[in-house]
């Protein structure tokens, strides 16, 4: 998911949003949370067949796979959020290399995940560039061959708030998405269930004016491996709208617009002159021209329930239901258990890296209907989904 906080039919769209207000009803009795949860995702969805219609509601989903207990986009993080009852793993954001492989990083900036500063052999590559308007400094992937990167190591990507994550520092490598599409059917196989995915393309026009156009490289490799269809176990994501569009052109996966802060403006948008913001793209309008190419959006927390000035919690806004009404999911990001990352009113103590009530957070956010949510701690998000179907 981003640094930004960081196709259906009508009848689709309706059975999906079925499923929402089913999981949120919790109206099956005598089931344990989990069987709840499942039974809300068949019976909402209309049975078996596949594709969304098969994922539980609320859905969870590990946000660069378990990154609140291991490095983030590394197999580790995947496992284990696996491991922990994610029902999708956002695996991964991808970026190209020099020689044209898609990684998974979260930024292509790789100073903060990786050990690369520690290699004295690509000192020279540390470089200012401006990466959609903001002047960054670092090393970055288009900058490496996959050879190269390949020889580095991840490290954790915010150690004041995990310093339990910098345990495993260095013992994981950067995988690539063609490693990710394959770890997916080994484990689909191992596990008798299957497992979802959940990439985005990261800073998409960025890279297509380099020469390294991420969407067909995408669609290359999905439809290599089968995974291009309707019904694929694959949900594509970008906070580029006009990324989306093209996905939309060349794969049947289903498709998810990211939203960030109402009053910024996906940078595609800025490049092409488009002067909407997130604002426009959540009003009645904007979703119904979504509602056109994608099944859904991923809009920050914030844009489903407003923070006043002291970070707590404040109004309810009418996403949920006006994206419901045109067809459309919402899977918002990102729920992380630690303080900072919590609505005040959910903090326990002042310590960046200790727990605050996370419980109590998912439930309110479970609360406005949403079809599922991004967590860093994925046996976390399962747990309050239990004691929300069960309450």
């Amino acid at each position: 998911m981003g640094s930004q906080d960081e196709q259906t039919d009508g009848t689709g769209r309706r059975a999906l949003l079925g499923a929402a207000m089913f999981g949120a009803g919790g109206v099956v009795l005598g089931l344990s949370g989990t069987a709840r949860a499942a039974e809300a995702g068949s019976a909402g969805h209309g049975g078996q067949g596949g594709g969304l219609k098969s994922l539980p509601v609320p859905t969870v989903i590990g946000h660069r796979g378990a990154s609140g207990y291991r490095p983030e986009h590394t197999f580790g993080s995947y496992q284990l959020a696996l491991d922990l009852g994610a029902d999708v793993v956002e695996a991964g954001d991808l970026v190209p290399t020099k020689d044209g492989h898609l990684v998974c990083r979260h930024e292509p900036e790789i100073g903060g995940t990786t050990d690369v500063a520690d290699h004295k052999e690509f000192a020279d590559r540390k470089k200012t560039k401006v990466l959609d308007g903001v002047s960054t400094t670092g090393w970055f992937t288009e900058d490496f061959t996959l050879a190269e990167l390949k020889t580095l190591r991840a490290i954790e990507r915010i150690p004041a708030n995990r310093p339990h994550n910098t345990l495993y520092n260095g013992r994981w490598e950067i995988p690539t998405f063609e490693e990710v599409l394959k770890w997916q059917d080994e484990q689909t196989r191992k596990r008798g269930k299957q497992v979802w995915i959940y990439p985005e393309t990261k800073h998409p026009t960025y890279f297509r004016k380099l020469g390294l156009g991420l969407e067909e490289r995408v669609a290359k490799l999905l439809h290599k491996h089968g995974k291009d269809r309707r019904n694929s176990p694959v949900i594509l994501q970008s906070f580029e709208p006009t990324s989306i569009q093209r996905l939309n052109k060349l794969v049947d996966n289903p498709l998810v617009v990211l939203l960030s802060a109402a009053s910024t403006r996906p940078w595609d948008f800025v490049e092409s002159g488009d002067p909407r913001t997130v604002a426009d793209l959540i009003t009645p309008k904007g979703l119904r021209e979504i509602a056109g190419y994608a099944q859904g959006i991923g809009p920050t927390l914030d844009l489903v329930i407003t923070k006043k000035a002291d970070g707590s919690l404040d109004k309810e806004t009418t996403l949920v239901v006006d994206a419901h009404k045109v067809g459309l999911i919402l899977h918002p990001y990102t729920m992380r258990n630690e303080n900072p990352f919590l609505p005040t009113e959910y903090r326990k103590g002042t310590d960046a890296d200790a727990y605050g009530d996370a419980f109590g957070a998912f439930k309110r956010y479970f609360a406005t209907g949403i079809d599922g949510v991004f967590t860093d701690n994925a046996d976390t998000g399962v747990l309050a989904r239990q004691d929300f179907v069960n309450g």
